[in-house]
């Protein structure tokens, strides 16, 4: 499937690439052309006369109709294909390492290799699938020489040819962390590592994770793993099972395409029209879940590329297992997504405020933030029980303990024993 070698340094800059449909990866599928456009700053998909015929819409704002797609601002990428790019990290590897005359948007997406998030692939030719070439993924026995690699990375110094090819820049739907693929036990997993912050913060984040879990939330499994005396983090691709590839499309793709706001009331009502018909109130019921417990555990980073769908056989699409959670541990007091009638405010009572559009009556949203509330109130047994030191302990502490979410925290409980209507209001 993978061109050989001398392709790489063969590469000539080209205005035109090829989307393909790689949801069996023997048999892929020629989706249509990709083009440079607006100045050359964004990119452009042009379905293939084979796709309109078979094919399906794979985003709302991709309709299953001919002619040239455009989207609507410059440095971006048709509809769902946007999310095929690499993140901010992979962008770095990607100048680091690819060797190009050119580095536009159409570059970025081939560079991103075959391992690249979701079902898309994109390649070199027209007639056959031919990605840019890549090593095989490597193997939990290479996380030392993986971990060596992102320092040196990190570090501005030479990365001999041998770890370099330990590292894969198109593996996540965003962020700068730094991360690759790994096979844990015959699966695809995904591998973040430290920035050199003082925290052991993929440590922190898998304690998250498996908290999100106790309160009834999908999460994505999650490993830590000892590396150089602190931990990388394993995140178990949901985007896989198997051989196969699953399409998914971020909640940004989602939101951008309906023209509707980022926030987590205009996703909750895209799932009424996305998700099956019988699954629309338990997936808007998860989604009020995630949103409380991130208000909670001062996860502020869960932006619109932090949310994902993935399709299903018949077509719909349902919510993946939740990813990047993890507590920003600066009480900004301000989530990413709009939360409610007060925006983006990080408060219970802002999330209840919007109660409806995710299906529940005031009474199910209470017992639900109520439940959350008393898992979260035990965070810290949790997080010393996955092994967090108490230093980072102490300094999440005074974060999701402070007044603001403490306070919250204790009044969404104190309601859950009284007939008396609560408010979570901000601590300002």
């Amino acid at each position: 499937m993978n061109p050989s070698p001398d392709l790489q340094s063969a590469y000539q800059p080209r205005d035109e690439l090829y989307l393909w449909w790689l949801a069996d990866p023997s048999q892929p599928r020629l989706i249509g052309d990709l083009s440079l456009v607006m100045g050359k700053r964004s990119v452009g998909l042009q379905y293939a006369d084979e796709w309109l015929e078979s094919g399906f819409a794979l985003s709302q704002d991709l309709a299953l109709r001919r002619g040239l797609f455009v989207p609507a601002e410059k440095d971006a990428v048709a509809g769902a294909v946007d999310d095929a790019r690499p993140d901010r990290w992979g962008e770095r590897v990607i100048r680091r390492f690819e060797k190009s005359a050119r580095l536009s948007l159409l570059e970025f997406l081939l560079f991103a290799g075959d391992d690249r998030y979701g079902a898309l692939g994109v390649s070199l030719k027209r007639q056959t699938y031919e990605p840019w070439p890549t090593a095989p993924v490597a193997r939990l026995a290479d996380l030392q020489h993986m971990a060596q690699a992102v320092r040196k990375v990190l570090a501005n110094e030479a990365v001999p040819e041998l770890e370099r090819r330990l590292i894969r820049p198109g593996v996540s739907l965003g962020g700068a962390r730094p991360k690759s693929l790994i096979q844990i036990d015959g699966q695809s997993w995904l591998v973040k590592f430290s920035e050199g912050e003082e925290a052991d913060t993929e440590l922190i984040e898998h304690a998250a994770m498996t908290l999100a879990l106790r309160c009834g939330i999908q999460v994505a499994a999650t490993r830590a793993l000892p590396v150089a005396g602190r931990h990388a983090l394993a995140v178990r691709r949901f985007d896989r099972d198997g051989l196969a590839r699953r399409h998914a499309i971020s909640a940004q793709v989602v939101l951008r395409a309906s023209g509707d706001a980022f926030g987590y009331p205009q996703l909750a009502q895209q799932l009424r029209r996305l998700a099956a018909a019988d699954a629309i109130a338990q997936a808007q019921q998860e989604l009020f879940r995630r949103m409380v417990f991130n208000i909670l555990i001062d996860n502020t980073d869960d932006h619109e590329k932090n949310h994902a769908l993935l399709r299903q056989a018949d077509g719909t699409y349902a919510l993946s297992p939740a990813f990047d959670v993890l507590p920003a541990a600066q009480g900004l007091g301000v989530q990413a997504m709009d939360v409610g009638d007060r925006g983006a405010e990080s408060s219970v009572d802002n999330a209840m405020s919007q109660a409806a559009a995710f299906g529940l009556r005031p009474d199910a949203a209470m017992q639900i933030v109520s439940a959350i509330a008393g898992v979260v109130d035990q965070w810290k047994e949790h997080f010393q029980s996955a092994g967090v030191r108490d230093v980072d302990i102490q300094m999440l502490e005074q974060y999701i303990d402070g007044a603001n979410l403490g306070g919250q925290r204790a009044a969404a409980l104190a309601a859950a024993n009284s007939a008396i209507p609560v408010r979570w209001s901000r601590v300002k």
